[in-house]
């Protein structure tokens, strides 16, 4: 989302790190730079006018002057209080009091409410938690139906009611939620085109009457400004207790993830980076601050590993891979794994330095498919041993798998030449190994 001004950003400090010595002048132009990168980038105006006041009183501090490396520093100023504009710290849900525990959604409607929703209920459904929806919009059909599939989806009850009254139906569900045994309940309420008063009315008796420990205000990220002026309106109204971020992983500008928390002093609590079901994050300031910095995200992408990939699986595949026993399966596996840690792009954005690399850069994820396929195509002899794999055999991989017959020879040569590679390093370390055990053996007088 926030490729434009990461490069605008990235092209001021590389300007900045050029000069020769840094002066109160060329830090003045800097910072007017990064003024006008967060307005083009639809961060509210006030908002911008207060970050680069904050990171100008400090950049024009001794510190920065007498600094060795003074663009680098600059750089740290500039994370840090954008960390603190995006709220700091991390700030999730805590359970505390009697179950069950109440989240209560709104936003305008086709802010992603009723998916959110979902994506919550599945995020804690993983976290040991015991989670009900329930559909409180009776003004949509569609939002109904679509909450009882993404339920049916992720093995949640939905609990519907008599889809008449709103404030009726979320006080049913709180006594069906003690019958099923749920410790969660996820209200979705209703949106609107636009903020009104009879919603708003709606919306605090739901809340009134059920005490919500938490009310989640959806943003719709893409949107800009719009999503804060609502943010605002509902605030003021019923003053909620945190944002939940859809559509992070979209193409605007995405000043509204910069703005909300200034202009409402509301954290951001989640975000959504995707439209699958389990893209959703904990919102990280810190991290998020490095993203847009260019610095990449390497404890996401530790957390993603360590939810898709088994230690074990992965010790012994390590093992398989330095004896050249690595097979076609195994990779195939490993792919697998892959794909369930998210989109490609976005993976390869979380390392430090690649995402520059890799600016216009289209990763097709289609490619996965084939080599999946090709793989599928093979017996299991013929994926232990690809040296068997003849001219007949390459041609009936093809055909199973729907590839020609290059893709299957692309495969098998890049598969060879990587278990060669293995194979070297295997040796190398042996060596390494060797020479360490020799050195410890031996005495010096």
């Amino acid at each position: 989302m926030f490729a434009t001004l990461s490069d605008r950003l990235e092209s001021i400090f590389k300007t900045l790190r050029g000069q020769g010595k840094i002066t109160e002048q060329n830090i003045k132009d800097s910072m007017r730079d990064i003024r006008r990168a967060l307005l083009e980038a639809d961060v509210n105006y006030k908002v911008a006018k207060d970050f680069v006041q904050k990171v100008m009183d400090r950049a024009l501090g001794t510190e920065v002057q007498n600094s060795i490396t003074p663009g680098q520093l600059i750089v740290k100023i500039v994370h840090n209080e954008l960390t603190a504009l995006l709220g700091g710290t991390s700030s999730e849900f805590s359970f505390i009091g009697p179950a069950p525990h109440k989240i209560m959604m709104v936003g305008l409607q086709g802010s992603g409410k009723t998916t959110m929703s979902a994506k919550l209920a599945l995020y804690y459904r993983k976290k040991g938690k015991r989670p009900m929806l329930v559909a409180a919009d009776v003004y949509r059909p569609a939002a109904i139906k679509q909450l009882e599939i993404l339920g049916k989806s992720i093995q949640v009850p939905v609990f519907i009611g008599d889809q008449k009254n709103p404030v009726a139906i979320c006080r049913e569900a709180t006594g069906q939620s003690e019958k099923e045994a749920c410790d969660l309940i996820i209200f979705d309420t209703a949106g609107r085109l636009h903020v009104d008063a009879e919603m708003m009315r709606e919306l605090e008796k739901i809340a009134a009457a059920e005490k919500p420990n938490e009310i989640f205000f959806t943003a719709d990220a893409m949107t800009g400004q719009d999503a804060v002026n609502s943010a605002i309106a509902f605030n003021d109204r019923l003053n909620f207790t945190g944002v939940v971020l859809t559509k992070l992983d979209g193409d605007s500008r995405g000043g509204a993830a910069l703005s909300i928390l200034a202009v409402t002093g509301k954290p951001v609590r989640f975000a959504g980076i995707g439209e699958k079901i389990d893209q959703i994050e904990l919102f990280h300031p810190d991290r998020l601050a490095s993203r847009i910095l260019g610095m990449g995200d390497i404890v996401s992408l530790v957390e993603k590993a360590q939810e898709n990939i088994k230690v074990e699986e992965a010790r012994e595949l390590e093992k398989k891979m330095l004896r050249a026993q690595f097979t076609l399966e195994d990779f195939k596996n490993q792919l697998a794994q892959i794909k369930k840690m998210g989109p490609l792009d976005q993976l390869l954005g979380l390392i430090p330095g690649v995402g520059k690399q890799l600016k216009g850069l289209q990763v097709d994820e289609k490619a996965f498919s084939s080599i999946e396929a090709i793989i599928n195509s093979m017996t299991k002899k013929e994926r232990a041993k690809p040296v068997i794999i003849d001219g007949s055999r390459r041609k009936r991989i093809a055909m199973g798998s729907g590839c020609a017959v290059n893709e299957v020879n692309k495969l098998l040569k890049q598969f060879t030449d990587m278990q060669k590679m293995m194979k070297n390093m295997g040796k190398m370390m042996g060596n390494m190994k060797a020479g360490k055990g020799l050195m410890g053996r031996m005495q010096f007088s």
